[in-house]
């Protein structure tokens, strides 16, 4: 009864899905790609899996993929004549996910309307379904079962803001996950959340957090002097970069920087927008501030920098980089509410950040990166202009965060061998291509 009801409903929401779904695409520029949505497949894409075992990942945008990356690479060793599909629901994760080199095919996730996800399963023909973090649909998990796909939650997290939600509608969700072959959980608190809203408590286990697992190191100077002059950064600048930020956070940070132009003149700022089509709105903001600025997608253009200037990048996939080539870094989503973002990217690369105090989507990492002494959070934009001051006139303090972050990965890894335990389990073992080396990319 329940699927039924669920599906007729599906079909009267199609429509405005839809609209909403080529609204989104026209107003940034992006084919709407709704006949994948719809499970449709090109032939010509097809073929590049064509008869080969496929082992399927979804992960919903930039955030999943990017955690995903060395669970990908533990897959590519393992099974090396498999054949593994990326799917994603946001165009910014489809993008970063295309550039992967373990991907054979990247695809949208379909709407879970049921012949979009019959048809879809019927083209990819997947042995192993891994979904990343939390995407739960009754029609798509249902479907996997009664095909006999085997179907895991990898890295799965339930957040405190979305907890109630799902608590709310776990009448809903209690369908989806009663077809999960197992549902691997970061921390103890998501293993009891999830059980909370329906899963089955015999399926559910804690095994750590794959973002741990991302390579680390430490970035030495003339690595660093490459990459800023790859980005038209002028020599002898303290580059500040603020990676992923949302609206209402850009106003602190260009009220920040300038206030610290006021006594420090070699500086040099990275302004990253979490979504670049925001990059006009930036501009805007930037223009209004009087202080020199270029996007990124304008360089080689112009010339070297100066100092005092701001870099605005409009494109995705050098998060990374821009983090790398900093001396201090911010991480955004934390001053304003939305959850905050990954802190073990700038840790990574040994480069202390700063950040605020909405880490809910976080916020273990958080409570690691302050226990560690690897960052500093700040709570107003005074705090944040004293913090980044500290950090910009002492090469010591930076040092020494950035040595902790580089110490909290070492310390913290291992998810990605847990995780491929069990995917092993569920791949027949003649598939699996013996392999001695250690999966963690972390040793």
């Amino acid at each position: 009864m329940f699927y039924l009801t669920y599906n007729i409903l599906s079909i009267f929401l199609l429509f405005p899905v839809c609209l909403y779904h080529l609204y989104r695409s026209v107003s940034r520029g992006r084919p709407p790609a709704l006949a994948e949505r719809f499970g449709f497949i090109p032939s010509a894409s097809l073929k590049k899996i064509a008869d080969r075992p496929v082992i399927w990942l979804h992960a919903v945008s930039v955030g999943e993929s990017i955690a995903a990356r060395p669970l990908l690479t533990a897959l590519r060793r393992h099974y090396p004549d498999h054949a593994i599909v990326i799917s994603n629901t946001t165009e910014t994760g489809r993008s970063v996910a295309a550039g992967f080199p373990e991907a054979d095919l990247c695809i949208y996730f379909p709407f879970d309307f049921l012949p979009a996800v019959r048809s879809i399963l019927t083209r990819i023909r997947p042995s192993l379904i891994i979904v990343m973090e939390t995407e739960i649909w009754p029609n798509f998990t249902r479907a996997a079962h009664q095909h006999g796909i085997p179907l895991i939650l990898a890295n799965g997290r339930i957040s405190d803001r979305s907890f109630d939600g799902y608590l709310r509608f776990r009448w809903f969700f209690s369908h989806a996950l009663e077809h999960f072959s197992l549902l691997c959980m970061q921390t103890d608190v998501d293993h009891e959340r999830i059980i909370a809203i329906g899963a089955p408590a015999d399926r559910v286990i804690t095994i750590g957090n794959l973002k741990y697992d991302i390579p680390f190191r430490q970035v030495g100077a003339d690595e660093k002097s490459r990459m800023r002059e790859l980005y038209a950064i002028p020599e002898g600048v303290t580059v500040l970069t603020a990676g992923s930020t949302h609206a209402g956070e850009e106003q602190y940070l260009i009220d920040t920087y300038r206030e610290l132009l006021l006594t420090i003149d070699n500086l040099f700022l990275i302004l990253v927008p979490r979504h670049p089509e925001r990059a006009d709105e930036v501009s805007v903001l930037l223009e209004r501030s009087g202080l020199g600025f270029r996007r990124r997608t304008g360089l080689p253009q112009g010339g070297e920098f100066k100092a005092g200037e701001i870099l605005l990048v409009d494109t995705i996939g050098e998060m990374m980089n821009l983090y790398a080539l900093a001396d201090v870094a911010f991480v955004g989503g934390s001053l304003a509410p939305t959850g905050g973002h990954n802190l073990l990217e700038p840790a990574s690369v040994g480069v202390a950040c700063v950040f605020g105090p909405h880490m809910a989507n976080f916020r273990e990492i958080a409570e690691l990166v302050l226990q560690y002494g690897a960052g500093i959070q700040v709570k107003t934009s005074q705090e944040l202009t004293d913090s980044c001051m500290a950090l910009i006139t002492s090469a010591e303090l930076r040092q020494v965060l950035g040595q902790n972050g580089l110490k909290l990965m070492r310390d913290n890894g291992g998810a990605t061998g847990k995780h491929m335990e069990i995917i092993i389990a569920h791949l027949p073992a003649t598939d699996a291509k013996p392999d001695n080396s250690s999966i963690c990319l972390t040793t």
